[in-house]
């Protein structure tokens, strides 16, 4: 893990009054309430995160949340898991960490209604589980996250505005993310409360899993359908599937806006280029440092710190959560170098590679 990413500056105002006292120290010296004796011995904690296709959950988020934990509890131990994409898997892989002991568990969930008996039955087990990222269904008792619907409605006006004049002219096309992702139905709303009414939508789909592959044949087919001159913008859920869709445009000898999410190295090198107009940078270290921080509160026997989860949200089963919603940025040619540069998520040398070289050139990166 580089040097880099310990020093987000980000993040460090996203999340100042949740981590200011509990990232101090070691995990003995946080102030969390007790509620109980801690079990002897080194707390276990289960990191379950949802897929691979998406790089930032391998890249950024596991070993992120590993170093805080490590940090908090030299001695904790980390029991992972990746479901690939598998709801049945991620089931199976709750069952395996319960067996394991583990007492509490990060979840990240591929499919939010499906993993809500798992989750029933951590909290019948008295484990306590942390919804990462995405709000599973179920007794959860902390979730972190962004705010989805900001995000959606940021992608939404960025859109709008690089479409500019031409709105009267085509139309657009939305390709969302997956529909059994509650966050996926957020960034939904929040795009169309500021796209309607501004842009006609010509085709929209639902894409299972966030699948790049299927967000590729979903923009062909649209485009075919509406013929290439009527299409003047897409909305993609995130950089991912937008790898797809940009793909499409290209074959099709589209030029027109398009948006992301998730500030993937990618995602950054077609904003440069110029066949991606932005992305939605997530600073990711604010958010596993909650969820690390949370854990091992838990994995303690306290209580979260009211100002590490200082807002509530209700899931889709009807618990009220205590949650940690992070603020987005919206990432743009103009500020790749203040963001996603800046806070040591990439390197220069790893965005301007020969390839992209003139374009790093233009926007004052090299």
């Amino acid at each position: 893990m580089k040097l880099g990413l310990r020093r987000i500056a980000v993040a460090a105002a996203a999340v100042s009054i949740g981590l200011g006292m509990a990232s101090c120290g070691s995990a003995k010296q946080s102030t969390g309430t007790s509620t109980g004796s801690a079990a002897a011995g080194p707390i276990k904690i289960g990191l379950l995160l949802p897929e691979t296709k998406t790089t930032r959950y391998e890249q950024f988020d596991r070993p992120l949340i590993e170093a805080k934990i490590k940090e908090l509890a030299p001695d904790a131990q980390i029991d992972y898991y990746n479901a690939n994409e598998n709801a049945t898997t991620q089931q199976t892989q709750v069952d395996t960490a319960l067996t394991k002991g583990d007492k509490v568990l990060i979840l990240d969930a591929v499919d939010s209604k499906s993993i809500q008996s798992s989750v029933q039955k951590a909290h019948d087990a008295g484990v306590k589980v942390i919804a990462y990222d995405r709000l599973a269904q179920g007794p959860v008792d902390a979730y972190v996250s962004f705010d989805n619907n900001k995000v959606g409605k940021l992608q939404g006006e960025a859109l709008v505005a690089a479409v500019g004049p031409k709105a009267s002219s085509g139309k657009i096309i939305m390709i969302n993310g997956s529909p059994t992702d509650p966050n996926a139905a957020q960034f939904k709303a929040g795009a169309h409360s500021a796209i309607d009414g501004k842009l006609t939508i010509g085709k929209e789909y639902d894409t299972p899993n966030w699948d790049p592959n299927n967000a590729n044949q979903e923009a062909a087919a649209a485009i075919t359908a509406l013929g290439a001159p009527n299409v003047v913008g897409v909305y993609s859920a995130n950089d991912g599937m937008a790898a797809g869709i940009a793909t499409a445009l290209k074959a099709a000898g589209l030029s027109v806006p398009l948006t992301g999410q998730d500030a993937q190295l990618d995602a950054v090198q077609r904003i440069l280029a110029g066949t991606q107009t932005m992305s939605i940078y997530k600073p990711f270290k604010p958010e596993t440092d909650a969820a690390a921080t949370m854990a091992v509160q838990f994995a303690q026997g306290k209580s979260l710190e009211p100002s590490l989860a200082p807002t509530k949200a209700t899931n889709g089963s009807g618990t009220e959560v205590k949650s940690n919603l992070i603020t987005p940025i919206v990432l743009t040619k103009d500020n790749i170098k203040t963001t996603v540069v800046a806070d040591g998520l990439y390197t220069v040398a790893q965005i301007c590679t020969p390839d992209y070289a003139a374009a790093c050139t233009a926007a004052g990166l090299q």
